[in-house]
């Protein structure tokens, strides 16, 4: 990827095209406010797009010159972009969809701290107004049709898989597609990206002009995950916490395919709500899958489920290898089983309020050297909140791999540590080191440094 820099200034897409004094006035104050790192931050990944570095700190690093800004005009704003990478922009003109994109962190990041974060209107303390909270932002970013019959399939997975992986993610997504199934995913490359591009495919051979590429991201990864350039919706949550909940509200299924820590919190955050009590009725498909050559991956997890969570967690998902029709046949039978639980519970299609999430999964959870150390990592709570707790552990060995925070805070403090009930801790440490030996934990020919290790009580 070239690192040459160019300066432009860009024109708004959307909902941008027509703003009033008021609205103008305030994106320009506040885009220079206390958001402005986090919207420059999320401004340089857009433009990174498609580019090598899955680090955020050496990204930010690498173009540590980079400024943006929202500049008024009489009817609108536009962006002044100043030391932009090269790469976003052809003949001297930036690619329409990371134009669009841009507008969408713009959007995001302001409104969230406008509205959201710094309102009083929503309680961020309470469940019920961290899900309100949810379902703003999603709507604010216009991902919600009334009318649209379920269809949304999640699709999860690492960022840096293997090509053979890449293709069979292209393959269930084409599969998908030709049942008039949409995607969904974090909006990053590789598992996040496959299933979109095999997607477009499988809608164009069954003339659907309305598919949907819904990318849902967070500031902090951000960097690792750059928006590919599929995703036709993009939105930018405030945290991962709210990133995943905005997953399990709108998507109707999920497919799990090969990733690493993140995939595998991922797993464990969706499992600990399915297994709360109040969800005991409630169906939603999940398929986990990969070609032939990922099949001891999925074998780890599955391990790693039973030991920890039990049989009832396992009896929440399928296990498919090597079958993209049967995955995509399989999923499709389940949506029609939650197209008519909706029906009868007069639950909305677009976004699941029924779903019970238990504020364990709700609270952000700040990665610190303190917080991993206490984890509560036993068998001595419910399995929902266990997994929680599991999920914490995971997330911060993701923010030590790929977050410039947890980055900085490991090279500062050393390696995260994890306590826990020897067999839990055991459990943690088997997984783990599988993902290294597979090269799961970072980009294939990087040596991989670990950020955490385990402390048995």
């Amino acid at each position: 990827m070239s690192t040459d820099l160019i300066d432009a200034q860009i024109a708004p897409t959307g909902q941008f095209d027509i703003l009033s004094k008021y609205e103008i006035n305030k994106l320009s104050h506040e885009s220079r406010g206390s958001q402005y790192q986090t919207f420059r931050n999320c401004s340089l990944a857009v433009l990174n797009s498609g580019g090598y570095m899955d680090d955020g700190k050496e990204l930010l690093e690498t173009y540590s010159n980079f400024d943006i800004s929202v500049v008024p005009t009489e009817r609108s704003v536009k962006l002044q972009l100043k030391s932009a990478p090269v790469s976003a922009f052809v003949d001297g003109k930036i690619i329409g969809g990371i134009a669009e994109h841009l507008f969408a962190v713009l959007r995001d990041i302001i409104y969230v701290n406008s509205e959201i974060t710094g309102s009083q209107l929503h309680d961020l303390t309470s469940s019920q107004g961290i899900t309100d909270a949810v379902f703003h932002i999603l709507r604010n970013a216009g991902t919600f049709d009334r009318v649209r019959a379920p269809r949304l399939v999640v699709c999860w997975g690492g960022h840096s898989i293997s090509s053979e992986e890449y293709d069979y993610t292209k393959q269930v997504g084409y599969e998908l597609a030709l049942r008039y199934l949409d995607i969904c995913t974090g909006c990053g490359p590789g598992a996040m990206k496959g299933p979109m591009k095999g997607a477009t495919i499988g809608h164009a051979k069954q003339r659907d002009r309305h598919g949907q590429y819904l990318g849902v991201s967070e500031p902090g990864i951000i960097a690792a995950e750059a928006p590919n350039a599929i995703v036709n919706q993009l939105v930018i949550m405030p945290d991962i916490e709210k990133r995943l909940e905005a997953f399990v509200r709108t998507g109707h299924g999920i497919i799990v395919f090969p990733g690493g820590a993140g995939t595998a919190e991922e797993i464990i955050y969706l499992l600990g709500i399915l297994l709360h009590e109040d969800n005991k009725d409630q169906p939603f498909p999940v398929i986990f899958t990969g070609p032939a050559s990922a099949a001891d991956y999925f074998v780890r997890i599955d391990e790693f489920i039973a030991s920890t969570l039990g049989e009832e967690a396992r009896s929440r998902y399928q296990i498919i290898i090597d079958n993209p029709e049967e995955v995509a046949r399989q999923m499709a039978v389940g949506i029609r089983e939650v197209k008519s639980h909706r029906k009868e519970t007069g639950d909305a299609y677009y976004f699941n309020w029924k779903l019970k999430v238990a504020q364990e999964f709700q609270q952000p959870f700040m990665p610190s050297h303190e917080n991993m150390l206490n984890l509560e990592l036993h068998k001595n709570q419910k399995p929902y909140q266990l997994a929680a707790n599991l999920r914490r552990a995971f997330s911060g060995i993701v923010s030590g791999n790929v977050k410039d925070e947890g980055i900085r805070l490991v090279e500062k403090n050393g390696p995260y540590e994890l306590r826990g009930d020897p067999g839990i801790i055991n459990s943690i440490d088997i997984m783990l080191e599988s993902f290294v030996k597979q090269q799961r934990m970072k980009l294939p020919g990087k040596e991989y440094i670990p950020c955490y290790r385990v402390v048995s009580e």
